[in-house]
């Protein structure tokens, strides 16, 4: 029984500390720009722009 009540308390504090470290990274704006990421991965770094040769 005591195994138990061990167990719930530390999923307890899992989730509290989970749940901690999610609305830490809210506040810090980790998910302000979920569309740059995407839009980024598309653009090749190493393409040169061809409209300043002419």
């Amino acid at each position: 029984m005591i195994v138990i009540a061990l167990l719930v308390l530390v999923s307890i504090i899992l989730g509290a500390a989970s749940l901690a470290l999610f609305l830490w990274t809210l506040r810090i704006g980790q998910y302000d720009d979920l569309d740059g990421a995407a839009e980024r991965i598309l653009i090749d770094e190493n393409e040169t722009d061809t409209t300043q040769n002419n």
